[in-house]
């Protein structure tokens, strides 16, 4: 039987079955930490996005309106992807504590490195040539 399925010795969820597969139980403060880190992650996104947002809404007079729609796509795009990404990466913890592995690299943080400087030297260029 898959270990996604009913398994009577699994009390676990179907969800929990199918991302999770095999390993033992984790300390559950390590679970616990890492359920943190993921919502840190999801916070920072959720920010990326209502700053993409305020971008558009009220950047009318500061920005070219395709500089605007440009940062403000930037700004929702990178906030979409570190949302995924943030899940990708709590899954991927997760499996670790439980084969007792090395954690996995944060691909997630270059990304937001990356989205952010690009994003900042957009708008610091446009600051410093008004």
């Amino acid at each position: 039987m898959p270990a996604w399925q009913k398994n009577p010795n699994d009390p676990r969820g179907l969800a929990a079955r199918a991302l999770l597969p095999g390993g033992a139980e984790p300390d559950p403060r390590l679970t616990l930490a890492n359920e943190r880190t993921f919502l840190a992650w999801i916070r920072t996104s959720l920010a990326l996005m209502a700053g993409g947002i305020a971008v558009e809404a009220f950047a009318i007079e500061i920005f070219e309106p395709a500089v605007r729609e440009g940062v403000a796509i930037l700004l929702l795009a990178l906030g979409m992807l570190l949302s995924g990404g943030a899940f990708v990466r709590w899954v991927g913890v997760e499996r670790a504590m439980r084969h007792q592995a090395p954690l996995p690299i944060p691909l997630i943080a270059p990304l937001l490195a990356g989205g952010g400087a690009v994003s900042a030297a957009i708008v610091a260029a446009v600051i410093l040539t008004r």
